[in-house]
C-alpha cells in the first residue's frame, strides 16, 4: 500500500525534478544506488518492470526505503498492463510509469488514488491521459520527439505537465534544452547509471553525477 499521497508525489517530483529510471536484479546493487541518489538529493525514485522476479526486489526496496529513507517516494514503471500494475501497487508503490498509455492502467492507479504517468506521443494521448486522471505524462521517447515537441504542446495546452524519459543527458546543454522547452522534470536512466560504475561499485560517482545533475536543474529553473 502506498505511504505518499500522490499530490505529494505530484508536488515533490515538482520540487525535485529529476526522477532516476533504474533496474537491477541485485538488491543490494539497488540498495547501494538507492541510497546513493537519496544522499544526492533525490526524493523520487522509478524502479522499472524489467526483468523476472522483479516485483520482489521492488518490494525488498520499498521496505528498506521506509526504514531508512522515510521520505523517499518509490515508484514502479514500464508497466503496460493493469495487473502487473496492481501487484506492485499492493507492493507499495506510490506512483506507476508506463511507456505508454493504458486507460485499464489508469482506471487501477485511480481507484487506489496512486499517480499514474503514462508514456504519450501524440497530443491526443496527452489529452487522453489526461481526461482519465492523469496530471504529469511522460512524453516518450524523447530523443525522437525533442524539446520543439514539448514546446509545441504548451502552445495549445499550457496546463499540461510534462516529464521527459530517453534521451535526457547529465549536461547543461541538455538539461536546458529540455527546461527551457517547459517540462516540469525529466527521467534519466542509463546516463545516470553507467554499466562501469555499477560493476565496479562505485557508487559514490554515482551520488556525485546525480549531485551535478540537481545542480544544473536548480541553476536553471533559477533563471
Amino acid at each position: 500500500m502506498s505511504r505518499f499521497s500522490r499530490l505529494d508525489v505530484y508536488e515533490t517530483i515538482r520540487r525535485v525534478p529529476m526522477v532516476p529510471v533504474f533496474y537491477h536484479a541485485d538488491a543490494d546493487v539497488c540498495r547501494e544506488v538507492l541510497g546513493a541518489c537519496y544522499r544526492a538529493g533525490i526524493r523520487a525514485f522509478e524502479f522499472t518492470n524489467r526483468g523476472d522476479f522483479a516485483h520482489e526486489v521492488f518490494g525488498e526496496l520499498v521496505k528498506m526505503a521506509a526504514r531508512d529513507f522515510p521520505d523517499l517516494i518509490l515508484g514502479a514503471g514500464t508497466l503496460v498492463e493493469a495487473g502487473t500494475a496492481a501487484l506492485y501497487i499492493q507492493s507499495g508503490a506510490n506512483f506507476i510509469v508506463g511507456p505508454s498509455f493504458h486507460e485499464s492502467i489508469a482506471r487501477t492507479c485511480n481507484r487506489r488514488k496512486v499517480a499514474y504517468m503514462p508514456g504519450c506521443a501524440t497530443l491526443t494521448e496527452i489529452s487522453t491521459a489526461e481526461e482519465l486522471g492523469a496530471e504529469i505524462v511522460k512524453i516518450f521517447p524523447g530523443d525522437t520527439l525533442s524539446p520543439s515537441f514539448v514546446k509545441a504542446i504548451k502552445g495549445p495546452m499550457p496546463w499540461t505537465s510534462v516529464m521527459v524519459t530517453g534521451g535526457v543527458e547529465p549536461t547543461q546543454e541538455s538539461l536546458g534544452s529540455w527546461f527551457k522547452a517547459g517540462v516540469t522534470a525529466v527521467g534519466m536512466g542509463s546516463q545516470l547509471f553507467p554499466k562501469d560504475l555499477l560493476s565496479n561499485r562505485q557508487f559514490d560517482q554515482i551520488e556525485a553525477k546525480a549531485r551535478e545533475v540537481l545542480s544544473i536543474i536548480e541553476s536553471l529553473r533559477a533563471k
